[in-house]
């Protein structure tokens, strides 16, 4: 009698990703990805516990215990709440070292003001969950994430760094300094086998995006994509799920702009 072939390990089986800001939106797409690619996940999220419960049970609706993911409540702007991240991930997986982390934790200040209409406490704001988290997110992953292979930083920046549009100015500021930060960061893991990279969206449907936007500004940005529409979660999350497989490795230090040719 012919013995079935053993079943081929999916690409991030039983790798231990976090990924921030993934109750809703871009985050949520990536770690429904990651976990189809077989990881096991951090669902972070900062208020809206109702909906990271909903993304941590559909992970786990195709698995019997232990947990395929977990919730864990943070804001990646405290730099001990973004430990307990990594904490929690070890505690609840069996010791396991984080494999991945993927910041997507961000704010968009949805009333787009000109650099002279920013107010001090909306740039800090911006500044202190877009920028200082990712720094926090980093510097915590550059000491814990498994080294030797399979460690991956994934930031999300934005294509807005480059589009420079007018209304984006602390926006674009806050991510132009986390892509200088993650080619940095890259050099400075040498010998680690960890690699850092970043992904930066253009428009994409999701609540952030709509959040203040008239039909005119929705269609400006349908009409200024070469592909005639703006972009879906799943379009970056297949991004994040090549660079956070073995696949990526060959990519490290780079900003990825996955935008449909919008910039």
């Amino acid at each position: 009698m012919a013995t079935a072939a053993p079943s081929t390990p999916l690409p991030l089986q039983d790798r231990v990703a976090i990924v921030t800001g993934s109750s809703r939106g871009i985050g949520k797409a990536i770690a429904l990805h990651l976990g189809l690619l077989g990881a096991r996940l951090v669902i972070n999220y900062t208020s809206n516990k109702e909906q990271a419960d909903l993304v941590a049970a559909e992970l786990n609706s195709s698995s019997s215990a232990p947990p395929r993911a977990i919730t864990v409540q943070a804001n990646v702007s405290d730099p001990a709440q973004v430990k307990t991240l990594f904490d929690e991930a070890e505690r609840t997986f069996g010791g396991s070292q984080v494999h991945i982390l993927v910041n997507c934790a961000g704010v968009l200040d949805s009333k787009y003001p000109s650099i002279a209409h920013t107010s001090v406490d909306d740039f800090d704001h911006t500044f202190g969950v877009n920028t200082r988290g990712a720094f926090l997110c980093c510097k915590e992953a550059a000491n814990r994430v498994k080294q030797g292979g399979g460690g991956r930083i994934i930031l999300l920046s934005s294509s807005m760094v480059s589009g420079l549009k007018p209304g984006f100015g602390a926006y674009a500021a806050s991510k132009a300094a986390v892509e200088a930060m993650v080619k940095i960061l890259a050099k400075e893991l040498k010998g680690t086998g960890i690699t850092a990279n970043c992904v930066a969206p253009g428009p994409v449907a999701t609540e952030m995006y709509y959040a203040g936007k008239s039909e005119e500004m929705i269609q400006r940005n349908i009409d200024e994509s070469p592909l005639g529409r703006i972009g879906e979660p799943k379009d970056i999350a297949t991004v994040v799920g090549f660079l956070a497989t073995d696949s990526g490795e060959w990519i490290n230090g780079q900003v990825i702009r996955a935008n449909g040719g919008y910039v």
